[in-house]
């Protein structure tokens, strides 16, 4: 039996892994020409460890009875149906990329952009057809980052790196040139409710503390606490660190000699953002939490000027032509991984990762995640309710179409001319972001 696996992020490679465990052969689709998703155009380029994880999941490829099939896109150049009759079974694991958007006044000005785009600027993503942060970055000298969760402190701490700091990173050269060049002075991180509510954790919040050429500032009274969240901090251990190391930040003598200032800024609700075409002010209202917990505005109005505003507020799964879909959870319905209809489930087709159970957890969360969904697989083939698979019918489909795909001697090229071109300049890789590039690479491999 042969099973196709849609999108090679941690909860795909994860998935593929316990497949070929349980004898299955495994075809792994990705839009994009390379493999890893997340781990390569999610995690923050300067997060050495965790980016290392695609070093493990890399090994997945040596395993036999797996492919890659990369730049096919799973419901353009081939719709989910189609692998549905070619295969045992269909796992989706395409994630939720989406961001989400403030829904204020003013948010569609010039500078007001997406921590989406942002991120996938800077790791280098092929696909990236954003605002120019070339241009955008040459003017700013004041950010306002909305949002508390670990990729709102990863754009300011990229925002606020000093140029040695980024130089071993993995980032493309003119991402790094023009992160150098910004006159970035002051990053503010805005979070609508208070320090316990923050979802960050504790080591992404240190490093904040820990950079050259940055003064992080805050002030006391955020760490005043209402009765509701001195109830919440008793219950959590990663909010009593953050909130000590918060404590901490409140009791320094603010620093002149550094270049630039990131200033944390709790309880306070982004209302609207203003300009002439373009950002010049972010206008906040304080806000507190009642005895329940609910968030209410204070009245009370701030306008701060910036020049770039980077809302970080979650991310969004969407939906997959020809699939079940929840546009309220923004999920793909199911059932233990099994993906259901109003009718039940649908045979052979499963979900995992986040499009499974939205954007939550950490990388490791998709492990459990995906074997869950295996074993719903595995339960069903041993129910005999699996057909056994066509997967070569995909194959000449494909070529029929004139798609040219990428398979894992193309990822394996890639990989080297990154790490060939890293190691000219001192650094472990240089990300290759063009597709156009990344196609190429592979076409020359798959020559010879």
């Amino acid at each position: 039996m042969r099973t196709a696996v849609v999108g090679s992020g941690p909860s795909g490679m994860y998935a593929a892994d316990a497949l070929l465990d349980q004898g299955f052969e495994v075809d792994v689709y990705d839009k994009l020409p390379v493999p890893f998703g997340l781990v390569r155009y999610g995690v923050a380029p300067d997060h050495f460890s965790i980016r290392s994880v695609r070093d493990t999941l890399d090994q997945v490829w040596g395993k036999p009875g797996i492919r890659f099939i990369g730049n096919v896109e799973v419901g353009r150049d081939i719709t989910v149906d189609e692998l549905r009759s070619a295969y045992s079974g269909v796992v989706l694991t395409y994630g939720a990329s989406a961001d989400r958007r403030l829904g204020i006044e003013g948010e569609d000005l010039e500078g007001s952009v997406a921590a989406t785009d942002f991120v996938a600027w800077y790791t280098g993503h092929p696909d990236y057809s954003g605002p120019d942060f070339a241009e955008l970055l040459a003017r700013v000298r004041s950010v306002a980052v909305i949002g508390v969760g670990n990729v709102a402190v990863d754009v300011v701490r990229i925002l606020s790196k000093s140029e040695s700091e980024l130089s071993q990173t993995d980032m493309p050269s003119h991402v790094l040139d023009v992160l150098r060049d910004a006159p970035v002075e002051k990053v503010y991180l805005i979070g609508r409710r208070g320090p316990v509510q923050a979802s960050f954790t504790t080591k992404e919040l240190k490093e904040l503390g820990e950079l050259e050429v940055a003064d992080i500032r805050m002030s006391a009274d955020d760490l005043d606490l209402d009765p509701w969240s001195e109830e919440q901090l008793a219950q959590s251990k990663v909010a009593t660190r953050n909130v000590a190391v918060m404590q901490a930040w409140s009791g320094r003598q603010p620093r002149t000699d550094h270049e630039r200032t990131i200033e944390m800024r709790f309880f306070s609700r982004p209302v609207r953002i203003e300009g002439d075409g373009h950002v010049d002010r972010l206008d906040i209202e304080r806000t507190v939490l009642t005895d329940d917990g609910r968030l209410e505005g204070t009245g009370q109005h701030e306008a701060i000027d910036v020049d770039m505003v980077v809302r970080s507020v979650g991310y969004r799964g969407e939906a997959m032509p020809g699939v079940p879909f929840d546009p309220a959870a923004n999920v793909i319905p199911n059932d233990e991984g099994r993906v259901v209809d109003a009718d039940g489930p649908v045979s052979g087709l499963y979900v995992a990762g986040w499009i499974k159970r939205g954007p939550t957890g950490i990388i490791g969360t998709n492990k459990k995640c995906a074997v869950g969904t295996v074993a719903s697989l595995i339960a069903d083939r041993d129910a005999g309710l699996l057909q056994q698979s066509e997967g070569s019918a995909v194959d000449e489909l494909l070529a029929s179409r004139g798609i040219t795909s990428v398979d894992i001697a193309g990822w394996r090229a890639i990989d080297t001319a990154e790490q060939s071109r890293g190691e000219g300049q001192g650094r472990p890789r240089e990300t290759v972001w063009s597709r156009e590039e990344l196609l190429e690479i592979a076409a020359t491999a798959r020559a010879t």
